[in-house]
């Protein structure tokens, strides 16, 4: 081994790649298990692209032929039951442990100077996880997922003015066709990735270049009193075992709680009762299920869209609303949107579900 690194670097100068990787190093204190949800993520993530590619070998897009390909990877193809159900499994947990991430951060301020676009690469990763989600439901063209897609996309095309436009480039038409399935599995497979992947290198380099923040309360300490350890190789293998915890659940999970294929999605047949989203657009979904139909001569839909469009815009901009250090009034303040956020969506999406 020591031979094959010498190789290496006489010819890449792996010495300063290792001193760079050697330089970042993670806090010590109560808040340190945090540091984990970052890395779960990227797990997660790679787990989706490699069983993504195994999928890729058999299946086939196309209004005649998903359903069925679908139905030869679960009965036929060896253990194509397990690679799909964790493919499903992976891609809600990915979404979960990003959220838990995204909120981590938000109140460990871990976004203010120097780090602003380290808040805002990330927050754009969960835009495109949840992108994942929203065009890979609908490749297995069954029942639900038929529905639901065009459930959704009526929502983006309730936007003033571009709506018309956002409808049809989604839908690749007017209606959710066979069209419709081959225009999401292109962006599912090739556009976001794609996208994902470079947003995710600029992530981790900014995360590696700036260090590992720590909350104001630590930052307050002596620097004599502030513990923390090596990411590499000491945090890295820590994180290795928390890897091989969420690969366990993940197989549990697969192998009780499989995903139904359902029935083949019939343009022509009626939606069934209690179409709803995916969990992590519940919240959205039921928002603007609750809202009237016109408010102050404006339509109850477009509201809400527009309402959650300035929230999210809000949400992305939060390094540079709170700027100041310490315990300041604004500080606090975000604080407390954040908490009727995070209530917000947990009530909503709970509700969503029980109605």
């Amino acid at each position: 081994m020591s031979r094959i690194y010498d190789w290496f670097r006489d010819r890449f100068d792996l010495d300063a790649v290792a001193a760079f990787a050697k330089k970042k190093e993670v806090p010590l204190y109560r808040g340190t298990f945090l540091y984990y949800l970052g890395g779960i993520c990227l797990f997660l993530f790679g787990l989706q692209v490699l069983t993504g590619i195994l999928l890729l070998l058999y299946y086939q897009p196309g209004e005649n032929t998903a359903y069925e390909s679908m139905k030869t990877i679960i009965s036929r193809v060896e253990f194509g039951w397990l690679i799909r159900d964790i493919h499903g499994w992976s891609a809600n947990l990915l979404i979960f442990f990003a959220f838990l991430h995204m909120f981590s951060v938000f109140f460990g301020r871990a976004y203010r100077k120097p780090r602003e676009l380290t808040w805002m690469t990330g927050f754009i990763l969960l835009a495109l996880a949840m992108g994942f989600g929203f065009t890979g439901y609908l490749l297995p063209w069954n029942e639900l997922a038929y529905f639901a897609t065009r459930v959704g996309t009526n929502i983006p095309g309730s936007v003033p003015v571009v709506g018309g436009a956002l409808l049809k480039l989604l839908r690749a038409g007017d209606e959710v066709t066979g069209a419709t399935l081959t225009r999401f599995y292109g962006i599912h497979v090739s556009v976001l990735p794609a996208l994902f992947a470079g947003v995710l290198g600029l992530h981790l380099l900014l995360i590696q270049v700036l260090g590992m923040s720590v909350p104001p309360s630590q930052e307050r300490l002596p620097p004599e009193e502030r513990r923390s350890i090596r990411f590499f190789p000491n945090f890295f293998l820590r994180d290795v075992m928390v890897w091989l915890v969420i690969l366990n659940v993940i197989a549990v999970l697969a192998v009780f709680f499989p995903w139904e294929l359902g029935a083949k999605a019939d343009p022509l047949a009626p939606a069934p009762a209690g179409i709803r989203p995916e969990w992590y657009f519940m919240f959205t979904f039921q928002t603007l299920k609750l809202l009237p139909a016109h408010i102050l001569g404006v339509e109850g839909e477009v509201l809400g869209i527009l309402g959650f469009g300035l929230g999210g815009l809000i949400w992305f901009c939060i390094p540079f609303i709170d700027r100041w250090e310490g315990s300041h009034k604004v500080s606090r303040a975000i604080n407390v949107f954040g908490v009727v956020v995070v209530v917000y969506m947990i009530v909503m999406t709970i509700w969503g579900y029980l109605a």
